[in-house]
Formats: C-alpha cells, structure tokens, sequence
C-alpha cells in the first residue's frame, strides 16, 4: 500500500514498485483514515509505504496508531525529512525502513528490494552523520584507529552479530547465517547490548551502522 496525500508521489511510486519482480499491485491511500480502512479490507497487505505528513496522520502519533492496530505490517516510511532525528525516531517506532523524499528511483527499488527480501533499509549516510549536538572528538591515535576499544568486551559471536546488524540483516538472516537460531542471536544481541550500555534497537542500529566497518575486522 502507498499512503501519499500527494498523487505525483503516489504515482512515481507506483511506477517503481512496477520494476520489483514479483507481480506486486499497489493500493493507495491519501489519508489515516483511509488507509486504516485500506488495511482492515486488506489484511495481507505485504508491505505499506507512508508518507508521515498527510491528513490525520500527525507525524509519529499517527505511526504509533498504525503499528498498534496494524503490528504485522511491515512499514517503509518516505519522508521529506532527511535528518537523523527522524530516522532514528522511525526506527524506534518499529519500521523497517526509510527512505527520504530526495532518493533518486535506484536508491528506492535498492531499498524496497531489500525490505521484501526479509531485510532492512536504513540510509547509512543519514544516520553515520554526526549529530549537531555532538562534541567534536578529538583525531584518534594510530592504535585507537585500528579498532574502537569498546568493542574489546564484545565475543567474536557477538561482534558477528552486530556487524550483520550493520549491514541491514534481520535476525532470522543472521541465524540462518551463522548456523544458530534465532533466540541464540537474540542473546547475542542482548549481551553486546548490554556491554555497550545501549538501551533499545535505534540506539544498537545507530552503533552497528555507524561502527560496522570496525565491528567486522
């Protein structure tokens, strides 16, 4: 489903998702109420675009009523936004990924073919962006440059599973993967969690992402 109040949006879409092999059929919704209603017809909806401005949907209040009555479907959120606040808040939201308005059409079939393949997509270059509150840190030593010291406390199956964690793989992939299951990289994840004081899965994306070239040497 596209959920765009917008037609030219709703439209150029459409002409994307045609590209997707996989014989998809796009319903549009213009609005919150409408795509409620969209989705309670329709509730093997594979996968919802929204646009988080449009009327009745007030921003991530209107995500929140999405992902509570709708838990299973899997949301890709467009957005005019293209900051990291915003990534970050969607991700803490539950979707699965996110692409900014501004994103040419092979950056959105790169992005939509990897959600319907079971992953995730983030823009990387949005999140690794330092964030304007931050402090400057200081140049690293050629000893702290080879790797970042926080990851010392990490096992190799740990730092295994951030690293895919990093590179968009879900945890069922991951499994798969590694030859474990899923609740054995769930406690993985956990205890690299915990090590590294992170407190939720924006904060954990966050670091994978920005520390994945690290995490995997």
């Amino acid at each position: 489903m596209i959920a765009d109040d917008h037609w030219v949006v709703r439209e150029a879409l459409k002409q994307v998702t045609i590209q997707l092999s996989g014989g998809y059929e796009p319903i549009e919704a213009i609005n919150l109420d409408e795509a409620m209603a969209v989705l309670e017809r329709n509730p093997d909806v594979g996968l919802m675009l929204l646009d988080l401005i449009m009327p009745g949907l007030h921003g991530f209040e209107g995500l929140r009523q999405l992902r509570h009555k709708h838990p299973d479907v899997p949301i890709v959120v467009i957005s005019v936004h293209d900051d990291q606040e915003h990534v970050l808040e969607a991700i803490k939201h539950g979707v699965i990924g996110y692409i900014p308005k501004s994103a040419g059409p092979e950056e959105i079939i790169r992005s939509l073919t990897r959600v319907l393949s079971g992953e995730v997509a983030f823009p990387r270059h949005i999140i690794e962006r330092p964030s304007p509150a931050a402090q400057p840190e200081p140049a690293p030593s050629p000893d702290a440059a080879r790797g970042d010291p926080r990851l010392d406390v990490l096992t190799s199956r740990e730092r295994n599973v951030l690293a895919l964690i990093g590179k968009g793989m879900p945890v069922s992939k991951i499994a798969i993967k590694l030859s474990i299951s899923p609740q054995t990289v769930r406690v993985h994840l956990g205890n690299a969690m915990k090590k590294l004081d992170l407190k939720n899965r924006e904060e954990t994306i966050h670091f994978a992402v920005t520390h994945e070239r690290k995490i995997g040497t």
